[in-house]
Formats: structure tokens, sequence, C-alpha cells
């Protein structure tokens, strides 16, 4: 059953960390990112279609994914800021041994 919503796009912003940590990718990896901003756009956060997706434990509405399987291992985080208006946020972007979940809940 649709809602009213279901034709509006959520909103993608970057922290400006994440922003910087998007340019510091590999080519390969900012292409990834990019169709990973296209699917939070038209399909919300809850992306189970991307590897390792998951809620992080202990977060409040915080997700994340990995962009590749390979060595180095990219990770993504997010957070939805706002569920009426369709707001999230990508707070992180990088490798996934450099990441503090933690950090995100």
């Amino acid at each position: 059953m649709e809602t009213l919503h279901d034709d509006i796009l959520w909103t993608v912003n970057f922290s400006s960390a994440a922003a910087k940590q998007v340019r510091k990718l590999p080519a390969e990896m900012q292409a990834r990112m990019l169709a990973l901003t296209f699917d939070l756009e038209h399909k919300g956060p809850e992306q189970t279609s991307w590897r390792n997706y998951g809620l992080i434990v202990g977060g409040k509405d915080v997700h994340h994914c990995h962009l590749n399987n390979g060595h180095p291992r990219y990770v993504v985080v997010w957070k939805v800021l706002d569920r009426e208006v369709r707001i999230t946020e990508i707070r992180y972007v990088g490798p996934h041994g450099s990441v503090n979940y933690s950090r995100f809940k």
C-alpha cells in the first residue's frame, strides 16, 4: 500500500568529514558511493541489497554497509536525522579498519 510520501525523495547530506573522506576514495569506490547515495535518495535508509547492511547496535537509526568485499574493505555509515521530512546524513566513508562504530551511537 502506498503512502502519501512514497513519491518524495530522501535528502542525503554528507557531514563535512564524510565529504572529505569521499574525495580520498579510489575512483571505483567513489562510483559505488554515488550508487549508494542514489539508492538512499530513492529507496530510503533501509538498504538491504547492499553488502553487510545493518543497523549499528545501540545507535538510534544509524545504518551501515560495505561498498566492496576486497581489501581494503570500505564501509559507509549514515544516520536518519528526520523520517518525517526524509533527511539522512552520511557520517563516515572509508576503510573498515578505521571506523569506530561506537562514536555513531
